[in-house]
């Protein structure tokens, strides 16, 4: 009877995404937000981008570690971005000149329950992903995720306008899929405190998930350049 079964191939381990030292929100202290913008960390405790994935898999869950702003810092927020807090996840394909395409995403979630805690959301239907895709925070309206003040081993990018990067309030959230959107500012000394758990499978990517058509051939990783739009901080 034994003779006859066949061997099942373990199943491929999950790998969290940013996992990481602690780090502060900074909220209610210093209160700085993530508001209206998409965006992923580059530089994680000096390791060069973390969110980027080696291989085929799924993205099947995100965790987020939120601050505690005030009643009054989350009634300015709120009016200030149009909304309570909220947060998704975002897979995005590189190209040239920082662009890069939307090319799947999560739910929004409702932040506002789990203000001052760390809260693992589970994704119903996982995010395919291929290698070089970007794991990518989206925030449609403000969400208190953000440590500031931290060494220069950290640095994040952003969808804003590489002219405008000290505008934190400008619209950049990028939500249409399928979109092309510049991420033009890279911010030293702050981090994103999310992170997403990648699920490898067994396919093959088809080879043009690597870069988008109008891709990046040419240049280096830009968390060893980040050259346009850098600021310290938010």
């Amino acid at each position: 009877m034994l003779a006859g079964l066949l061997a099942l191939p373990a199943a491929a381990q999950a790998v969290e995404l940013g996992e990481a030292g602690r780090a502060k929100a900074s909220c209610p202290e210093r209160c700085q937000v993530l508001g209206r913008v998409s965006g992923y960390q580059l530089k994680l405790e000096g390791r060069r981008s973390p969110f980027k994935v080696d291989r085929p898999g799924r993205i099947t869950a995100f965790g987020v570690t939120l601050g505690t702003p005030t009643a009054s810092q989350q009634r300015f927020f709120t009016s200030t971005f149009g909304g309570p807090p909220q947060a998704r996840l975002s897979i995005l394909r590189r190209g040239t000149k920082r662009k890069h395409r939307l090319v799947a995403q999560s739910p929004a979630f409702d932040l506002t329950p789990h203000l001052g805690t760390t809260h693992r959301f589970r994704l119903r239907e996982p995010l395919a992903v291929r290698k070089d895709y970007i794991v990518a925070l989206t925030v449609p309206t403000w969400a208190p995720t953000f440590a500031v003040d931290l060494s220069s081993q950290e640095g994040w990018r952003s969808s804003r306008d590489a002219r405008r990067c000290a505008d934190v309030r400008q619209r950049a959230a990028q939500q249409r899929v399928g979109g092309l959107r510049t991420y033009g500012c890279f911010y030293r000394t702050a981090r994103i405190l999310y992170t997403a758990t990648f699920e490898p499978t067994e396919e093959d990517g088809d080879g043009d998930g690597d870069r988008d058509r109008e891709g990046d051939r040419g240049r280096n990783d830009p968390a060893q350049n980040p050259d346009g739009g850098e600021r310290d901080g938010r």
